[in-house]
């Protein structure tokens, strides 16, 4: 009994500590937070978290709190311990934020899955969930290796993202990050492209791509299809005329979470169908 009750109050200052009223204010950190918190822990979700096009994990945050909207104010009502949020909120957001003296932590890499891993241990140490934080990590690395297993000595498909707006996803973004996961090569990469850039209508014919990856709503892509029927330098394509398309669900194609492992996953067997039979 005297050993039972020493333990509990050594435990005592580590409970304390733990953030007991988290919110989230953006999606990204929604999906590292579900993952990792106690549920007595989470406050609120950010105000579209519970929107299956952009959260991967809109089922589970709709069992919690939302915020009315993403300014300061909405947050702020929830009085929390601890505030999440990225690097793309609004400035002055996050300005009136550190104003109100909360605790903040902004998340500002995304772009490849050590990134993520890194953000993982950040919220694990805020959270009090280290041990939580690295079981995931080690799941994850569990995931992709098996995947790199499968792919390997695959050819990589020349793909390109396409979208209605007119930009493309070069090197430093999560598409290069999906693509370098899933047997793909980015041709808007491989031609120099960095971040997301104007697309280069009067070049994308060079590029060869022989797949179009699409962001989607619906399973068969006919919502982006449509749109991008609308755009001349798409129309013209060899891959957009033979129908090769692979659709990714919009909240797993932007994922900055540990979520995006699906859409590796997705990518890669619309790719090389072949190695997951």
């Amino acid at each position: 009994m005297r050993s039972f009750l020493f333990l509990l109050l050594a435990a005592l200052p580590l409970l304390a500590a733990r953030p007991q009223r988290v919110v989230s204010q953006s999606v990204g950190t929604d999906e590292l937070l579900l993952a990792l918190a106690d549920p007595s822990q989470i406050a609120a979700l950010s105000h579209i978290g519970r929107d299956a096009r952009f959260s991967a994990a809109a089922t589970e945050a709709r069992a919690f709190p939302a915020l009315k909207d993403s300014d300061a104010e909405s947050v702020l009502r929830f009085r929390p311990d601890l505030v999440l949020a990225a690097s793309f909120t609004r400035p002055e957001t996050l300005a009136l934020l550190r104003r109100a003296g909360v605790r903040l932590v902004v998340l500002d890499r995304f772009d490849t899955l050590e990134d993520v891993y890194a953000s993982l241990r950040l919220l694990g140490r805020e959270l009090g969930q280290e041990a939580r934080a690295e079981a995931l990590i080690a799941q994850c690395r569990a995931r992709v290796q098996a995947l790199a297993e499968r792919l390997k000595g695959v050819r990589p498909v020349r793909v390109l993202t396409a979208g209605a707006y007119p930009f493309t996803a070069g090197s430093g973004t999560t598409f290069q990050d999906l693509c370098d996961h899933a047997g793909a090569i980015n041709v808007a990469a491989e031609a120099g492209l960095k971040g997301h850039a104007p697309t280069p209508s009067e070049k994308l014919l060079t590029w060869n791509a022989e797949v179009l990856v699409i962001s989607g709503d619906r399973p068969d892509g006919s919502d982006a299809r449509a749109r991008l029927a609308e755009i001349p330098h798409y129309r013209v394509l060899p891959a957009f005329r033979a129908g090769r398309f692979v659709v990714i669900p919009g909240a797993l194609m932007s994922s900055v979470s540990h979520r995006r492992i699906d859409a590796y996953e997705l990518l890669a067997k619309a790719l090389h169908p072949e190695r997951f039979r």
